[in-house]
């Protein structure tokens, strides 16, 4: 899949969310480098939800907003044969889309079990089922 099909494949699926779901979000960004997880050589990181948080945290990023940003080519480092990645994209953007709606409640749910699942793979074990 090309980065331009790739592009074309996250706007199809995007448009397929509810407004309603993306209330408060200012975009979703597709990257075309991949994004090594940090300290797991071949790990990827597929997607990610970026928010700076309460402004009194970061000082000075008032509006910069939310975003989902997307790794095309951790998607290509990961794909091999039978890679389904309309079923990736899919999932990656409701991953990232759920860490967003919980930022808005208040909530860091996904947080907890993303730093579960990675401290588990640190540890060397399978990662758990999930986005």
């Amino acid at each position: 899949m090309t980065y331009a099909e790739f592009v074309n494949l996250v706007e199809r699926l995007w448009d397929e969310i509810p407004e309603a779901f993306k209330k408060g979000l200012q975009g979703v960004h597709v990257l075309p480098k991949a994004k090594p997880e940090p300290g797991l050589k071949g790990v990827w990181r597929l997607g990610e939800y970026l928010d700076p948080g309460p402004p009194s945290a970061f000082r000075g990023f008032e509006g910069l907003g939310r975003h989902i940003a997307l790794y095309y080519g951790s998607f290509l480092q990961v794909a091999g044969p039978g890679f389904d990645w309309e079923k990736e994209v899919w999932d990656t953007l409701l991953h990232e889309l759920r860490h967003h709606l919980e930022s808005l409640a208040g909530r860091d749910d996904l947080v907890q079990e993303d730093l579960r699942r990675l401290a588990e793979f640190r540890r060397g074990g399978p990662p758990s089922a999930g986005g």
